[in-house]
């Protein structure tokens, strides 16, 4: 393997006093208490970093209760400058986001860089979208005055996932910013690093308490989900934990949750798609090569017309063997690790159920040869086909490099079967009959349905699922209005009667 720069654990990590940024410090946590955080490219233990407890919700609660009335009163322009700021100090450490990324969560530091570019452009973009959203005034009654407006929640809570560390802490808090909220952010357990890094760089650009950076396990996160002050809360993440997150802040009072949770996402193929672009779609719309298939919205899931299915199957594998699986931080990484050795033994349960069920296995499904290190959690790209949803791999979220397929004779069927889940995140139709493309993505069960297209995502249009994956949207005026509060004015306008 050819590793970019001579020792980037070394150069990035080792050395490093990684803290939280509290009220505009950057601290340990209140009872000192630490975790570790491992590489999953060799399995070997990285660094430490702080473990938060309530003690350390509580002080970053008040640090961004404290602060949050200034933010909000300084409006939308200055909240730009202070984005304006923000994005030129992550430019300027761009590499050191995209290798600790690769070093931390696995990720391929090429994808890592391109994580990085789509921060930046949101960071600039967000103003821009806001700016002209307000209230509106409403004719209820002739001659009087009636409005709304809007107002923020004061101080907003976000929990994060691990697939795209850099790039979650850096876009799913602008959102509530722009709207003049303070935040919390709490980056996943696994990947903890660039989120603090980002914090080193928010302390910089925000006034302080306004951007605030815990780092801990689940007690963390519950502290924030159940603080009674605390009546925004945003989760990217697993379906299980978006449950309890559910309830746990149902025990406490009324409060306003966005969750963008788990997919099990059907592509349907039709006979008359352009096959070498679906199959280079469907490899695509894996993730391979970004997050080792760790994305709620990959198309796990791939049904195929029968005329087509056996010479479909066939250029799939042949790409996936194509791959490299090496060490997210080597130059020649295709596809890195997946997150955690507890992640990898689930993967490779559920590829041990799709050849105990029954399915065909044509690549895949054990550990790459040579360039992975040995203690790595490394799974080299796995195709099944001939799934049934009555297979675990058919039915279930793998959050893995494994995708499942079957063929297809009927449109109905296929649909139904499609829609044959607790899940709705995303969807894919190829096809070049634009009638039979759009009558099928109105029918599927998907909160957002790529036509002839997969993965990605184009900022503006409201990403979010249905049914068990999630609700609320992101990336989207919608977002935006989701961290403020509408209120109606009511002005009388005409002489009162004597």
């Amino acid at each position: 393997m050819t590793t970019l720069g001579a020792d980037p654990v070394s150069t990035y990590v080792t050395g490093h006093d990684f803290r939280m940024l509290v009220g505009g410090d950057l601290v340990g946590s209140a009872d000192g208490s630490r975790m570790d955080t491992i590489d999953p490219n060799t399995g070997e233990r990285l660094t430490s970093v702080p473990s938060a407890g309530a003690a350390d919700v509580q002080r970053a609660y008040e640090a961004a209760r404290a602060a949050q009335p200034a933010w909000e009163a300084i409006g939308v322009d200055g909240r730009a400058e202070v984005f304006a700021r923000f994005a030129e100090l992550i430019e300027a450490n761009r590499e050191r986001f995209a290798m600790l990324d690769a070093i931390d969560g696995g990720l391929p530091y090429r994808a890592m860089h391109v994580d990085v570019a789509i921060a930046l452009a949101n960071i600039r973009d967000w103003p821009s979208l806001v700016r002209w959203h307000g209230g509106r005034t409403i004719p209820a009654s002739p001659g009087n005055l009636h409005y709304t407006s809007y107002r923020p929640y004061g101080v907003v809570g976000k929990i994060l996932a691990y697939n795209h560390p850099m790039m979650f802490a850096a876009t799913r808090i602008l959102g509530a910013l722009i709207a003049g909220n303070g935040i919390i952010i709490k980056p996943a357990p696994q990947v903890p690093l660039s989120a603090l890094v980002l914090g080193e760089l928010a302390r910089e650009a925000f006034p302080p308490g306004v951007f605030n950076v815990i780092t801990g396990g689940a007690d963390a996160g519950a502290a924030i989900v159940t603080h009674p002050q605390i009546r925004r809360i945003g989760f990217t993440g697993s379906v299980a934990t978006g449950l309890k997150i559910q309830q746990a802040a149902a025990s406490v009072g009324i409060k306003h949750l966005s969750l963008e949770l788990g997919g099990k996402n059907p592509m349907i193929v039709f006979p008359d798609a352009d096959l070498d672009r679906a199959i280079q779609g469907a490899v695509d719309g894996m993730n391979f090569g970004i997050c080792a298939g760790q994305s709620c919205g990959s198309n796990s899931r791939t049904y195929i017309h029968r005329d087509i299915y056996e010479d479909f199957i066939a250029g799939v594998a042949e790409k996936l063997e194509s791959m490299t699986v090496a060490p997210a931080y080597g130059a020649d990484s295709d596809m890195g690790p997946v997150v955690s050795s507890e992640h990898h033994e689930r993967v490779m349960g559920f590829i041990r159920s799709g050849r105990e069920q029954g399915a065909r296995l044509l690549t895949g499904g054990e550990r790459p040869n040579g360039s992975a290190a040995p203690g790595g959690y490394f799974v080299r790209p796995t195709l099944f086909a001939d799934v049934t949803t009555q297979m675990d791999i058919g039915r279930k979220e793998i959050f893995g490099p494994v995708m499942s397929m079957a063929a297809w004779d009927d449109v109905d069927e296929v649909v139904a079967t499609a829609n044959d889940t607790d899940l709705g995140l995303t969807a894919g139709v190829w096809t070049n009959d634009l009638h039979a493309a759009h009558r099928v993505a109105e029918r599927l069960e998907a909160g957002y349905v790529w036509i002839n297209d997969s993965a990605r995502h184009y900022w503006g249009t409201p990403f979010g699922g249905v049914k068990n994956s999630g609700i609320g949207r992101e990336e989207s005026i919608e977002e935006y209005e989701s961290y403020l509060e509408q209120k109606v004015i009511h002005t009388i306008l005409r002489e009162p009667r004597l």
